[in-house]
């Protein structure tokens, strides 16, 4: 099957029609509608966006087939997705998330890190969350500085270590753990 990207996520239902509110991660809000027909990541089911309009931070849409409140709440959760063949070509130095995961993660030495887990964006950026062949995943940030290489055809990030990450104090004690007090377990 051909790589499938999340273009957007249903929310809760929005009056009593049917509606419910969409929230796209499209540059264009609207692009959701050219796609056709969105599915599930497994492909079982698929939806038809019929109408959409503009809200808050999100849009109010509406899916064939979807035409009271109750089949809109049912709806709440789901993830749609489309081909990563329909989506349009991406510019230098644009990438989609899905063409990034599962790609080796190398240091600019040349030492294996391990593979691209997953972006995030929380916010402040994206960060590029990569997974060792074992231990705790490395979250760093997605920036030229620190992946100054990807190379989609040689199928690898180049990742540049930062020398130092904010709060990170080598000889600190574990800021998890206390001391012990008198009746402690």
């Amino acid at each position: 099957m051909p790589a499938q990207v999340c273009v957007a996520r249903i929310g809760a239902a929005h009056g009593v029609r049917g509606a419910v509110k969409l929230w796209t991660f499209t540059e264009d809000p609207f692009a959701v509608k050219a796609y056709g027909s969105l599915s599930t990541k497994d492909g079982a089911r698929h939806f038809e966006v019929t109408s959409a309009r503009e809200a808050k931070d999100h849009l109010v849409a509406t899916f064939k087939g979807v035409t009271t409140r109750e089949d809109a709440e049912r709806l709440n959760g789901i993830e749609l997705y489309v081909s990563r063949a329909k989506l349009p070509a991406t510019g230098e130095d644009e990438y989609y998330h899905a063409d990034l995961i599962g790609l080796a993660a190398v240091t600019t030495a040349g030492v294996a890190l391990g593979r691209v887990l997953t972006i995030h964006n929380f916010g402040a950026g994206d960060i590029i969350e990569i997974a060792p062949p074992s231990g705790a995943t490395m979250l760093l940030p997605f920036t030229n500085a620190v992946v100054p290489t990807v190379d989609l055809a040689g199928g690898r990030v180049v990742i540049e270590l930062p020398e130092e990450i904010e709060g990170d104090e080598p000889d600190a004690p574990d800021p998890s753990r206390r001391p012990r007090e008198s009746g402690d377990p």
